[in-house]
C-alpha cells in the first residue's frame, strides 16, 4: 500500500488551485421532494477548485419520509374551483401529492 505524504499532497493541491477547508458541522440535512437524508456526526470538507465549491460529506446516514404540504396558493385555488371546505381540499391535495387538476376532479366527482 502506498503511503501519501500529507504535506506534499496539500502543496500539490495548492499549486493546482485546489483549496480545502474543514467545516465543523453537527448535522447535514438534504431535503428531496419525498424524503430527508440526515447525516449525523458528519465530517465535512469544502473543496474550492477554480472558484467552484463542492462538499465532501461522510457520517452516519438516516432517512425520513417527508409528508407533502400543499401551498396556501394551491389550497385557495382548489377551494375556489370546487367550493369545498379547506380541510377537504388539504386532504385531497395530500392524497394527490399536490396535483391540482386531479384534486379538482376528485372533489368535483364526489
Amino acid at each position: 500500500m502506498v503511503r501519501l505524504n500529507q504535506r506534499r499532497m496539500q502543496e500539490a493541491m495548492r499549486r493546482l488551485g485546489i483549496q480545502q477547508q474543514e467545516i465543523d458541522a453537527e448535522k447535514v440535512i438534504i431535503e428531496t421532494p419525498d424524503k430527508r437524508i440526515i447525516i449525523n456526526s458528519p465530517q465535512v470538507v469544502k473543496v474550492n477548485l477554480m472558484g467552484q465549491d463542492t462538499f465532501q460529506i461522510t457520517g452516519n446516514i438516516s432517512e425520513e419520509n417527508r409528508e407533502f404540504e400543499p401551498s396556501e396558493e394551491d389550497i385557495k385555488l382548489v377551494v375556489e374551483k370546487t367550493g369545498r371546505s379547506r380541510d377537504e381540499v388539504i386532504k385531497v391535495l395530500k392524497e394527490t401529492n399536490g396535483d391540482i387538476a386531479s384534486s379538482i376532479l376528485k372533489l368535483s366527482n364526489e
